[in-house]
Protein backbone atom coordinates (compact mmCIF):
# COMPACT_ATOMS: atom_id res chain seq x y z
CA UNK A 1 0.00 0.00 0.00
CA UNK A 2 1.55 3.31 -0.75
CA UNK A 3 1.83 5.90 1.82
CA UNK A 4 -0.20 8.64 0.62
CA UNK A 5 -3.54 6.09 0.48
CA UNK A 6 -2.53 4.89 3.70
CA UNK A 7 -2.28 8.44 5.32
CA UNK A 8 -5.61 8.74 3.50
CA UNK A 9 -7.14 5.18 5.42
CA UNK A 10 -5.69 6.80 8.40
CA UNK A 11 -7.45 9.94 8.15
CA UNK A 12 -10.84 8.33 7.87
CA UNK A 13 -9.93 6.09 10.51
CA UNK A 14 -9.60 9.04 12.52
CA UNK A 15 -12.65 10.51 11.98
CA UNK A 16 -14.83 7.63 12.53
CA UNK A 17 -13.00 7.08 15.70
CA UNK A 18 -13.86 10.96 17.15
CA UNK A 19 -17.14 10.47 16.17
CA UNK A 20 -17.59 7.18 17.81
CA UNK A 21 -15.76 8.99 20.90
CA UNK A 22 -18.02 12.33 20.80
CA UNK A 23 -21.21 9.78 20.82
CA UNK A 24 -19.94 7.99 23.69
CA UNK A 25 -19.39 10.96 25.34
CA UNK A 26 -15.70 10.76 25.99
CA UNK A 27 -14.47 14.50 24.58
CA UNK A 28 -10.61 14.39 25.07
CA UNK A 29 -10.77 11.17 23.03
CA UNK A 30 -13.31 12.56 20.28
CA UNK A 31 -10.32 15.63 20.25
CA UNK A 32 -7.40 13.59 19.96
CA UNK A 33 -8.61 11.26 17.26
CA UNK A 34 -9.56 14.85 15.48
CA UNK A 35 -6.74 16.24 15.75
CA UNK A 36 -5.03 12.66 14.40
CA UNK A 37 -7.29 12.99 11.45
CA UNK A 38 -6.44 16.62 10.31
CA UNK A 39 -2.34 15.70 11.01
CA UNK A 40 -3.16 12.34 8.64
CA UNK A 41 -4.68 14.59 5.81
CA UNK A 42 -2.20 17.16 6.11
CA UNK A 43 0.53 14.85 5.06
CA UNK A 44 -1.57 13.14 2.78
CA UNK A 45 -1.75 16.43 0.96
CA UNK A 46 1.73 17.31 1.04
CA UNK A 47 2.41 14.00 -0.11
CA UNK A 48 0.17 14.27 -3.10
CA UNK A 49 2.64 15.07 -6.11
CA UNK A 50 -0.19 14.97 -8.58
CA UNK A 51 -2.37 17.89 -7.31
CA UNK A 52 0.23 20.53 -7.84
CA UNK A 53 -2.35 23.32 -8.09
CA UNK A 54 -3.93 23.63 -5.35
CA UNK A 55 -1.67 21.82 -3.00
CA UNK A 56 -0.22 23.90 -0.55
CA UNK A 57 -3.93 25.86 -0.07
CA UNK A 58 -5.08 22.85 0.79
CA UNK A 59 -2.44 21.71 3.21
CA UNK A 60 -2.37 25.68 4.79
CA UNK A 61 -6.15 25.02 5.35
CA UNK A 62 -5.93 21.66 6.81
CA UNK A 63 -3.02 22.65 8.90
CA UNK A 64 -4.81 25.69 10.46
CA UNK A 65 -7.92 23.76 11.31
CA UNK A 66 -5.14 21.23 12.93
CA UNK A 67 -4.24 23.92 14.92
CA UNK A 68 -7.39 24.68 16.30
CA UNK A 69 -7.73 21.22 17.15
CA UNK A 70 -4.95 21.31 19.19
CA UNK A 71 -5.85 24.55 20.74
CA UNK A 72 -9.29 23.57 21.66
CA UNK A 73 -7.70 20.08 23.06
CA UNK A 74 -5.02 21.91 25.13
CA UNK A 75 -8.03 24.23 26.40
CA UNK A 76 -10.06 21.58 27.64
CA UNK A 77 -7.11 19.64 29.16
CA UNK A 78 -6.78 22.92 31.29
CA UNK A 79 -10.10 23.46 32.68
CA UNK A 80 -9.99 22.80 35.78
CA UNK A 81 -13.86 22.40 37.49
CA UNK A 82 -14.71 24.02 41.04
CA UNK A 83 -16.76 22.09 42.86
CA UNK A 84 -18.35 23.46 46.52
CA UNK A 85 -16.62 26.97 46.42
CA UNK A 86 -18.42 29.52 48.35
CA UNK A 87 -19.30 32.57 46.90
CA UNK A 88 -20.17 35.68 48.92
CA UNK A 89 -22.01 38.55 47.72
CA UNK A 90 -23.39 39.69 44.45
CA UNK A 91 -20.44 41.48 43.48
CA UNK A 92 -18.40 38.44 44.03
CA UNK A 93 -20.65 35.70 42.06
CA UNK A 94 -20.30 38.24 39.07
CA UNK A 95 -16.94 38.12 39.24
CA UNK A 96 -16.60 34.77 39.67
CA UNK A 97 -19.34 33.69 37.17
CA UNK A 98 -18.63 36.44 34.29
CA UNK A 99 -14.70 36.09 34.59
CA UNK A 100 -14.21 32.35 33.11
CA UNK A 101 -17.45 33.14 31.17
CA UNK A 102 -16.13 35.78 29.32
CA UNK A 103 -12.57 33.90 28.96
CA UNK A 104 -14.20 31.10 27.23
CA UNK A 105 -15.77 33.44 24.75
CA UNK A 106 -12.51 34.95 23.72
CA UNK A 107 -11.07 31.76 23.24
CA UNK A 108 -14.06 30.65 20.96
CA UNK A 109 -13.44 33.77 19.26
CA UNK A 110 -9.69 32.81 18.71
CA UNK A 111 -10.85 29.40 17.44
CA UNK A 112 -13.05 30.91 15.22
CA UNK A 113 -10.58 33.23 13.48
CA UNK A 114 -8.37 30.28 12.96
CA UNK A 115 -11.41 28.17 11.27
CA UNK A 116 -12.25 31.68 9.25
CA UNK A 117 -8.54 31.70 7.89
CA UNK A 118 -8.52 27.87 7.07
CA UNK A 119 -11.57 28.03 5.14
CA UNK A 120 -9.98 30.58 2.96
CA UNK A 121 -7.47 28.58 2.52
CA UNK A 122 -9.40 26.08 1.13
CA UNK A 123 -11.38 28.59 -0.31
CA UNK A 124 -8.55 29.69 -2.67
CA UNK A 125 -7.88 26.21 -3.15
CA UNK A 126 -11.74 26.40 -5.07
CA UNK A 127 -10.83 29.14 -7.09
CA UNK A 128 -7.14 28.21 -8.32
CA UNK A 129 -9.26 24.98 -9.69
CA UNK A 130 -10.23 25.63 -13.99
CA UNK A 131 -13.51 26.70 -14.61
CA UNK A 132 -14.95 23.76 -16.67
CA UNK A 133 -18.42 25.26 -17.44
CA UNK A 134 -20.71 22.51 -15.84
CA UNK A 135 -24.30 22.85 -15.53
CA UNK A 136 -24.42 21.48 -12.12
CA UNK A 137 -22.71 24.71 -11.20
CA UNK A 138 -25.78 26.28 -11.30
CA UNK A 139 -27.03 23.97 -8.55
CA UNK A 140 -24.25 24.70 -6.13
CA UNK A 141 -24.89 28.76 -6.67
CA UNK A 142 -28.80 27.68 -5.55
CA UNK A 143 -28.16 25.91 -2.32
CA UNK A 144 -25.47 28.18 -1.34
CA UNK A 145 -27.96 31.14 -1.89
CA UNK A 146 -30.66 28.65 0.13
CA UNK A 147 -28.34 28.04 2.97
CA UNK A 148 -27.08 31.93 2.91
CA UNK A 149 -30.86 33.10 3.08
CA UNK A 150 -31.54 29.85 5.91
CA UNK A 151 -28.09 31.15 8.18
CA UNK A 152 -29.42 34.73 7.66
CA UNK A 153 -32.95 34.49 8.78
CA UNK A 154 -32.12 31.80 12.03
CA UNK A 155 -29.40 34.37 13.05
CA UNK A 156 -31.20 37.84 12.40
CA UNK A 157 -34.44 35.93 14.91
CA UNK A 158 -32.26 34.53 17.44
CA UNK A 159 -30.34 37.52 18.49
CA UNK A 160 -32.03 40.86 17.07
CA UNK A 161 -32.62 42.15 20.57
CA UNK A 162 -29.06 42.31 21.18
CA UNK A 163 -26.80 45.43 20.55
CA UNK A 164 -25.67 44.59 16.91
CA UNK A 165 -22.33 46.27 16.84
CA UNK A 166 -21.39 44.31 20.49
CA UNK A 167 -22.73 41.02 19.02
CA UNK A 168 -21.14 41.76 15.39
CA UNK A 169 -17.42 42.97 17.54
CA UNK A 170 -17.63 39.31 19.06
CA UNK A 171 -19.03 36.93 16.58
CA UNK A 172 -17.60 38.13 12.97
CA UNK A 173 -14.71 35.53 13.00
CA UNK A 174 -17.15 32.68 12.99
CA UNK A 175 -19.58 34.64 10.82
CA UNK A 176 -16.72 35.22 8.58
CA UNK A 177 -15.84 31.23 8.45
CA UNK A 178 -19.75 30.82 7.36
CA UNK A 179 -19.76 33.18 5.03
CA UNK A 180 -16.12 32.21 3.06
CA UNK A 181 -17.73 28.50 3.32
CA UNK A 182 -20.91 29.09 1.62
CA UNK A 183 -18.86 31.32 -1.27
CA UNK A 184 -16.78 28.66 -1.97
CA UNK A 185 -19.63 25.73 -1.88
CA UNK A 186 -21.75 28.59 -4.68
CA UNK A 187 -17.96 28.15 -7.01
CA UNK A 188 -17.46 24.73 -6.43
CA UNK A 189 -20.00 23.09 -9.17
CA UNK A 190 -17.70 24.48 -11.78
CA UNK A 191 -14.92 22.97 -10.46
CA UNK A 192 -15.93 19.80 -8.77
CA UNK A 193 -14.63 16.56 -9.10
CA UNK A 194 -15.79 13.51 -10.80
CA UNK A 195 -17.65 12.70 -7.76
CA UNK A 196 -18.58 15.50 -6.27
CA UNK A 197 -16.64 15.25 -3.39
CA UNK A 198 -15.28 18.85 -3.26
CA UNK A 199 -19.32 20.53 -2.82
CA UNK A 200 -20.08 18.01 -0.39
CA UNK A 201 -17.28 18.76 1.60
CA UNK A 202 -17.94 22.44 1.41
CA UNK A 203 -21.89 22.13 2.21
CA UNK A 204 -20.92 20.55 5.38
CA UNK A 205 -18.17 22.65 6.32
CA UNK A 206 -20.43 25.50 5.73
CA UNK A 207 -23.05 23.43 8.09
CA UNK A 208 -19.76 23.40 10.73
CA UNK A 209 -19.07 26.59 10.47
CA UNK A 210 -22.79 28.16 10.95
CA UNK A 211 -22.99 25.88 13.56
CA UNK A 212 -19.81 27.65 15.43
CA UNK A 213 -20.96 30.67 14.49
CA UNK A 214 -24.73 29.76 16.52
CA UNK A 215 -22.33 28.32 19.35
CA UNK A 216 -20.33 31.17 20.06
CA UNK A 217 -23.35 33.60 19.30
CA UNK A 218 -25.32 31.72 21.73
CA UNK A 219 -22.80 31.92 24.75
CA UNK A 220 -21.65 35.92 23.99
CA UNK A 221 -25.48 36.51 24.30
CA UNK A 222 -25.67 34.44 27.93
CA UNK A 223 -22.78 36.15 28.70
CA UNK A 224 -24.34 39.87 27.73
CA UNK A 225 -27.58 39.11 30.15
CA UNK A 226 -25.61 38.21 32.80
CA UNK A 227 -23.64 41.35 32.40
CA UNK A 228 -27.07 43.55 32.00
CA UNK A 229 -29.41 42.55 35.04
CA UNK A 230 -31.47 45.22 33.73
CA UNK A 231 -32.27 42.98 30.77
CA UNK A 232 -34.28 40.33 32.25
CA UNK A 233 -31.25 38.59 33.92
CA UNK A 234 -30.58 38.41 38.02
CA UNK A 235 -27.21 37.70 39.73
CA UNK A 236 -28.78 37.00 43.31
CA UNK A 237 -27.67 33.82 44.50
CA UNK A 238 -30.95 31.36 44.55
CA UNK A 239 -32.49 33.07 41.99
CA UNK A 240 -32.81 31.27 38.50
CA UNK A 241 -31.49 33.10 35.28
CA UNK A 242 -33.65 34.06 33.18
CA UNK A 243 -32.83 35.16 29.33
CA UNK A 244 -34.71 36.48 26.42
CA UNK A 245 -32.93 34.41 23.96
CA UNK A 246 -34.95 31.87 21.79
CA UNK A 247 -33.74 28.45 21.68
CA UNK A 248 -31.59 27.29 18.71
CA UNK A 249 -30.85 23.98 16.86
CA UNK A 250 -29.36 21.23 19.36
CA UNK A 251 -27.27 18.52 17.61
CA UNK A 252 -26.02 15.47 19.53
CA UNK A 253 -22.31 16.15 19.87
CA UNK A 254 -21.06 12.88 17.58
CA UNK A 255 -22.75 15.16 14.82
CA UNK A 256 -21.53 18.54 15.79
CA UNK A 257 -18.00 16.58 16.12
CA UNK A 258 -18.25 14.49 12.76
CA UNK A 259 -19.72 17.58 10.18
CA UNK A 260 -16.88 19.70 10.33
CA UNK A 261 -14.11 17.03 9.76
CA UNK A 262 -15.99 15.27 7.51
CA UNK A 263 -16.68 18.67 5.90
CA UNK A 264 -12.77 19.36 5.51
CA UNK A 265 -11.88 15.91 4.61
CA UNK A 266 -13.97 15.91 1.48
CA UNK A 267 -13.36 19.53 0.72
CA UNK A 268 -9.55 18.92 0.41
CA UNK A 269 -9.60 15.55 -0.99
CA UNK A 270 -11.79 16.79 -3.73
CA UNK A 271 -9.60 19.91 -4.53
CA UNK A 272 -6.68 17.51 -4.63
CA UNK A 273 -8.71 15.38 -7.30
CA UNK A 274 -10.54 18.10 -8.98
CA UNK A 275 -6.65 19.69 -9.91
CA UNK A 276 -5.41 15.83 -10.65
CA UNK A 277 -8.17 15.50 -13.13
CA UNK A 278 -7.43 19.16 -14.55
CA UNK A 279 -3.95 17.77 -14.96
CA UNK A 280 -4.45 15.26 -16.85
CA UNK A 281 -6.90 16.15 -19.02
CA UNK A 282 -4.30 19.05 -20.08
CA UNK A 283 -2.25 16.13 -20.59
CA UNK A 284 -4.31 14.08 -22.98
CA UNK A 285 -5.28 17.33 -24.88
CA UNK A 286 -1.14 18.23 -25.45
CA UNK A 287 -0.70 14.72 -26.28
CA UNK A 288 -3.61 14.71 -28.71
CA UNK A 289 -2.32 18.11 -30.36
CA UNK A 290 1.61 16.33 -30.74
CA UNK A 291 0.06 13.09 -32.46
CA UNK A 292 -1.97 15.55 -34.63
CA UNK A 293 1.71 17.17 -35.55
CA UNK A 294 3.52 13.60 -35.76
CA UNK A 295 0.92 12.42 -38.21
CA UNK A 296 1.29 15.53 -39.99
CA UNK A 297 4.85 15.26 -40.47
CA UNK A 298 4.71 11.96 -41.99
CA UNK A 299 2.06 12.66 -44.37
CA UNK A 300 4.16 12.88 -47.70
CA UNK A 301 1.20 15.12 -49.37
CA UNK A 302 1.99 17.79 -46.94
Amino acid sequence: MRLPFGLLVASVAGGLLSAAAAALAMPVASMQFGLVMLLALLAYALLDRGARRVRWAVAGGIGLLAVVAAMRLLWYQEQVVEVGGVVYGPAAAEVSILGPWRDSIDRQRLAALGLALGVACLAAGVLALPSRGRRRGAATTALALLLLAWFGLNSTREFVHYPLSDLLGTVWPSLLAALVAMGALALSGWRADRRWLLPVGLFLLSLGAANAYSDLAATWSGWWEMANPDQDAFLELGMAVSTSAEDTLQVSSAVETTTPLAGAGLAAVGALHSSREATDRIDLLLMGDEGRDAAEDDDPST
